[in-house]
């Protein structure tokens, strides 16, 4: 790999050839180098990388993911954060990776050709033309530098506010043709902080590149062999693999809609968790009675415009066909950032949710944080632990789960949410910039202790779902209901788990979500779209030694654990009663015989099992 190392302190750079599978390979590498586990994760020789996998530039689909690889605000560890489509215009530049150390004495944007790298400083706007927060920062770079932008068919990847000024902070792009925003094709680098990592610890507003390199491999052009070696796995050619596999997000036939948003509502219906995961304690009837409103109210509406009038798809700019973008009236809509704002908060109206996923984009945030944010300030008012105003916001919240009115009290929630919203950027509330700046789990304890009379049976961080890292990390669940979104994994908030509606005994569940563990991280490390995961899984050890010439090196997982332990930021036991409840409640909802939950004890029996089988398979036991 053709690796970039930027010295923003020095205002260096250097190109340096190093052998490494993947993107994720040569981040856990970097990263051991400069032994950031033993740093904060804002200190500036922390590094912050972020680079393409090895299959860009020829006749494959669904290869041009960039990563962002970086030591996490909320884990605190290291974390992985992909971005759609990005690839298809950095590889350009001829370089694979970027890895960028050092504190610019400005904020600046760093621009990346074939005939230069430039650090240019820059302040940022949030307000241009009709445009807010990233959009208006990203529309004002493509005109001001528009010659750059059109010599080298250049594409950006900015942070916002939400990077300046809170933990929560992401990465965003837009797709660029003929000199204009493709509208549709956009995507965010969301889970983990990036963005919070590389403004906070290296004062960089983004990165600008582009160029005319193309393939690295010579045989990515060889589409009879790409061919070949779906025919003789499959028994079908590569492209009819590709629309098999991918029909979820494009389109399905069999239900009439598609991608994430429009398929996941149809698959798991009373399964969906509402309400701050509130849901998971109550009956299936009642589920089902929320699940009804929700494909009135929050569904319908997007499938009409989307499948029935407009039809708008798109891709994020990667060579595709799946269009996995569904767009209602120019946004994008995906099932997770929408079900966060929405059903997830108590919003059942669809409109009022794209509203504040659109602030959050806006402001560069990560939605599903946010969602678990909000959801958790409404239970604990709810709750009496807080009251409205202090948290900034002057009415209550609706939150009951039995006595909840899906339409008026789905805009009164809509309303107090933005107001959350804006407060968490603002900072001019104590609680809301306390948990600005610290998140969820160190903020909870915190209130525990300022609040301690308040509380009865059930603590702060009772009221949230969270998974628990060392002494202060944590990070919120993807939007599933199963144990695999909190169990002692140690990469989550994405899907490098089993994340289905399912239990079993700790040893096989572990043993599950092992394996799904080790493929999504080899899908990822090579910049591939995880929607294709169904295509490239089943051939990804014969096409990377095809395409390199290399056998694929399984061990990344492991590499990952055993930095998160040199990190001090392993897995460590669930400290929230509702996120042991989310597997022991699913447990149930199976009426499974694998395990009993009675007594705390047979919590920490099943944790402890799955831990102890996850380091068994991954050759761990002695390390410490």
């Amino acid at each position: 790999m053709k690796v970039l190392f930027i010295d923003l302190d020095k205002l260096e750079h250097k190109i340096i050839n190093i052998d490494s599978q993947g993107i994720i390979s040569l981040g856990v590498k970097v990263h051991n180098e400069y032994e950031s586990w033993k740093k904060d994760i804002y200190d500036p020789s922390v590094p912050f990388i972020f680079g393409l996998g090895p299959f860009v530039g020829g006749k494959l689909f669904g290869v041009h993911r960039m990563v962002a690889i970086f030591k996490s605000p909320l884990t605190r560890t290291l974390h992985f954060s992909s971005i759609g489509g990005v690839g298809y215009k950095f590889m350009g530049s001829g370089i694979d990776a970027i890895v960028i150390i050092g504190y610019s004495k400005e904020p600046s944007i760093i621009f990346i050709s074939p005939n230069n790298v430039k650090i240019e400083p820059l302040n940022y706007v949030n307000s241009y033309k009709n445009y807010k927060g990233v959009y208006a920062f990203s529309r004002y770079l493509l005109e001001k530098y528009n010659d750059f932008f059109s010599n080298y068919n250049a594409r950006a990847v900015v942070v916002g506010e939400g990077s300046m000024y809170t933990y929560n902070g992401n990465l965003f792009s837009f797709d660029i043709f003929n000199g204009e925003f493709r509208i549709g094709s956009e995507d965010f680098s969301g889970r983990g902080g990036a963005g919070s990592s590389l403004f906070k610890g290296h004062n960089i507003l983004g990165i600008i590149s582009g160029g005319n390199y193309k393939y690295r491999y010579e045989k990515v052009n060889d589409f009879q062999l790409i061919n070949k070696i779906f025919l003789e796995k499959f028994g079908k050619s590569y492209i009819e693999v590709i629309n098999e596999k991918t029909k979820k997000y494009k389109y399905d036939p069999e239900t009439g809609s598609g991608g994430t948003f429009g398929e996941n509502y149809l698959l798991y219906k009373e399964l969906l968790p509402l309400f701050g995961y509130k849901s998971i304690y109550y009956p299936k009837e009642l589920r089902r009675k929320h699940y009804d409103n929700i494909i009135e109210l929050f569904w319908k509406p997007f499938q009409e415009e989307v499948f029935i009038k407009s039809k708008s798809w798109f891709t994020c700019g990667d060579l595709c066909n799946v269009a996995c973008k569904k767009v209602y009236k120019g946004k994008k809509v995906d099932y997770e950032p929408f079900h966060s704002l929405g059903p997830f908060i108590g919003n059942y109206i669809f409109e009022e949710a794209l509203k504040l996923v659109d602030l959050v984009d806006q402001y560069g945030m990560d939605v599903i944080e946010v969602g678990h944010l909000i959801s958790w300030l409404f239970d604990l008012i709810e709750n009496k632990l807080l009251e409205p105003g202090e948290v900034g916001i002057n009415d209550y919240p609706m939150f009951n789960f039995e006595n909840f009115d899906p339409k008026n009290d789905s805009y009164k929630n809509s309303k107090i949410a933005e107001k959350i919203i804006e407060g968490l950027i603002k900072k001019n509330n104590e609680i809301l910039s306390l948990i600005s700046e610290k998140g969820i789990r160190v903020s909870s304890k915190i209130l525990n202790e300022k609040y301690k009379e308040r509380i009865k049976d059930n603590k702060f961080n009772d009221y949230v779902v969270y998974a628990s890292f060392g002494n202060e990390g944590y990070i919120t669940p993807n939007l599933y209901w199963g144990p695999g979104v909190v169990a002692p994994m140690y990469i989550l908030g994405k899907y490098w788990t089993d994340y289905s509606n399912s239990f079993a005994r700790p040893e096989d569940f572990a043993r599950f979500s092992y394996g799904r563990a080790i493929n999504e991280s080899l899908v990822e490390d090579l910049g591939i779209c995880r929607f294709y995961r169904g295509v490239y899984e089943p051939v990804l050890d014969r096409l990377y030694k095809e395409i390199t010439g290399k056998d694929l090196d399984k061990n990344l997982y492991k590499e990952i654990a055993e930095y998160s332990i040199k990190a001090k930021a392993e897995p460590v036991l669930w400290e929230s009663k509702r996120a042991m409840d989310l597997v022991s409640t699913m447990c149930r909802e199976l009426n499974s015989k694998d395990w009993k939950f009675e007594r705390y004890e047979d919590y920490v029996e099943w944790w402890k099992r799955f831990k102890e089988s996850l380091d068994e398979y991954l050759g761990l036991k002695n390390i410490q």
